[in-house]
């Protein structure tokens, strides 16, 4: 099953290469954080193989979106009455160079700018940047759907002149 492994690697790598430059073209990449969390794991066992992938928890709701209280996305996730924590957003402000300083060039108090911007997700929610999703479809298609199956041929073919040689 060497080509069929081969080609699940390549899918696999695909997907996190584009998903990270999806990331980093979409400005959403200011901690590094989500870009270096995503991985993917071929597991195999008794003939069968699944590529997994894994990334911290926000992940999924940079990629789907949110809808917030009144801007809506097509999105499974959206706030119903609870706004975002709004300490969540204190080293964003700070690594997009927007928290307030004062006439010395020195950091002011944030919390303000904390809850405006916890209330504005809130309210308008986060857009779906579909970093994710894209590259795995896009993947799937082009690994999965075609390669894949000539993989799985390449390998019995392989397997029958191996088992062939062995009875002659």
């Amino acid at each position: 099953m060497l080509e069929v492994e081969s080609t699940l690697k390549r899918f696999r790598d695909y997907v996190i290469q584009q998903s990270r430059s999806n990331l980093t073209k979409g400005n959403k990449n200011s901690s590094k954080e989500l870009y270096n969390s995503i991985k993917g794991e071929i597991v195999t066992e008794n003939n069968f193989s699944i590529v997994g992938f894994t990334m911290v928890d926000y992940g999924i709701y940079q990629d789907k979106g949110v809808s917030g209280k009144l801007k809506k996305y097509n999105t499974p996730y959206s706030y119903k009455s609870k706004m975002p924590p709004a300490k969540a957003f204190d080293k964003w402000i700070v690594k997009k160079g927007i928290a307030p300083r004062n006439a010395k060039g020195e950091f002011q108090n944030r919390k303000s700018l904390q809850y405006a911007i916890a209330r504005s997700v809130f309210l308008n929610g986060i857009k779906p940047s579909l970093f994710f999703t894209k590259p795995f479809e896009a993947g799937y298609k082009k690994y999965i759907d075609t390669d894949l199956i000539k993989a799985f041929g390449q390998d019995v073919e392989t397997m029958v002149d191996y088992n062939l040689k062995d009875i002659k």
